[in-house]
């Protein structure tokens, strides 16, 4: 047993310890009350004359406050065992679902919806939830508060809640478990139970700000929409059909015809006036050491890479062509999903690779957008930009955005005052001082010098 299984055990074993710090904080409260209530005021001291009345009101208050706490607790010890019957009996177990809200122009978020059918919470108490995900790491609390009734009737069939779900990272995670906690109205005893939960969800990605940049459609799949902007057309020495009355003579294939005695003539290059899709293209491709692959940074760069895509996505959806998301890596995504739906799960689901080339990604003839990474391969992009023009648009996300620097007050403020609460904010104290800085800056400005030398519209995210 290694040292990370060992700890996972001592955590899954602490959550059935039913005392929690406000367990201790009520003992010491309570017993300086009785101290204060209940000991005898010392002979020759000249009490006031309101303070027995004082010390009795306080006696009143201190037995009402312990009646209503006992109260609690016992009703909590009531639901605790009333929900193990009820799960020998009924099999009786939590029920969980996950939706992905989304507005137009507004973040994605995630919620957790969770039932637990025929029990009841606690008088003054709670029933709160917990899962457990991936490598064996726990979700936050999640509260279940609300009745649901039988239509027409008074009589609770179950008890729900809906709670949003805040994740470290944008990928999908693979549910092992959870747990159910029944908790007095102090929080004073929690009761687990284990729960057998399984399935996958998605963290969905969130919006940035971006700036637009005017693009146009290379792919034609139906003439329903005319362009401004003409399209070539392959042709020329490319492409060949068979000579029709009317064809010019002068574009006939005399090698093919002495060939093989067909006539065949060359198929002019064609402006055409209709397109009808925008190629949306993200590279996640990474020219990296194979160590960095497992550091935080470049797991806190991967979200912020994936909110930029899924905001360049957002932005070229309002545009009145229709936008078709190609990834570089295969994923099976259920087939009844909307676009925009199955885009979001492509991208939550995509990571960092180091298979697939720009060259054998990205087509020019047909892509009109690509997103590239701090961490794509200089050499491949100058290639690449070697067959675009201006009528491709590229974007590129400089990950160093992702952790950038405060100035030195408030870093200092931050070290001093605030500890930081999530990965990110732990690994921006560091940022400063990490081998991998400097050569991403060094990347990030050899990839700009190489778009500015080339005929593409380019922008930084």
């Amino acid at each position: 047993m290694n040292s990370n299984e060992l700890k996972w055990r001592i955590k899954y074993m602490w959550q059935y310890f039913p005392f929690t710090l406000n367990t201790l904080l009520c003992v010491v409260a309570g017993w300086i009350a009785y101290k204060l209530l209940y000991t005898p005021v010392p002979k020759g001291d000249d009490p006031s004359p309101y303070l027995p009345f004082i010390i009795l009101m306080g006696k009143l208050v201190l037995g009402f406050a312990a009646a209503i706490i006992l109260l609690s607790i016992l009703s909590t010890i009531a639901s605790y065992i009333y929900f193990f019957w009820l799960r020998s009996g009924r099999g009786c177990k939590l029920i969980i679902d996950f939706t992905i809200e989304t507005k137009p122009g507004k973040k994605n978020k995630l919620y957790l919806t969770a039932r637990l059918d025929g029990i009841f919470r606690p008088i003054l108490g709670f029933v709160k939830g917990k899962l457990y995900y991936d490598d064996n790491r726990l979700t936050d609390q999640f509260a279940l508060m609300t009745d649901q009734r039988k239509a027409g009737s008074l009589r609770r069939t179950a008890i729900t809640g809906k709670s949003r779900l805040y994740l470290p990272d944008i990928k999908e995670y693979d549910l092992k478990g959870g747990f159910i906690y029944f908790q007095d109205m102090l929080n004073l005893f929690s009761l687990a139970v284990a729960q057998p939960v399984s399935g996958h969800f998605s963290q969905p990605p969130v919006l940035n700000a971006i700036q637009d940049e005017e693009v146009y459609p290379k792919k034609t799949e139906n003439l329903d929409v005319r362009i401004e902007q003409l399209r070539r057309v392959e042709g020329e020495y490319l492409n060949y059909k068979d000579f029709e009355s009317g064809d010019d003579v002068r574009r006939i294939v005399w090698k093919v015809y002495a060939k093989n005695r067909e006539l065949v003539v060359r198929v002019p290059e064609l402006h055409e006036p209709y397109a009808s899709h925008l190629y949306f293209h993200a590279s996640f491709k990474v020219a990296v050491k194979n160590n960095w692959l497992q550091e935080d940074y470049l797991k806190e760069m991967l979200n912020y890479y994936k909110n930029c895509i899924w905001t360049v996505y957002d932005t070229l959806s309002k545009k009145e062509w229709e936008v078709k998301y190609l990834p570089d890596q295969q994923f099976s995504i259920p087939d009844q999903l909307s676009a925009a739906e199955m885009t979001s799960k492509i991208i939550s689901n995509s990571s960092w690779h180091q298979d697939k080339s720009l060259q054998q990604y990205f087509n020019p003839k047909t892509g009109a957008v690509l997103c590239i990474s701090s961490f794509t391969d200089p050499m491949e992009l100058e290639e690449l930009l070697e067959r675009c023009d201006s009528s491709t648009v590229i974007y590129f996300v400089k990950a160093s955005s992702t952790l950038r620097s405060f100035a030195p007050l408030n870093l200092f403020s931050r070290l001093i005052f605030l500890t930081p609460q999530d990965r990110r904010s732990k690994l921006r104290t560091r940022w400063t001082f990490s081998p991998i800085r400097p050569q991403i800056h060094k990347r990030e400005k050899k990839i700009e010098e190489i778009l500015n030398k080339s005929a593409v519209k380019w922008g930084i995210l």
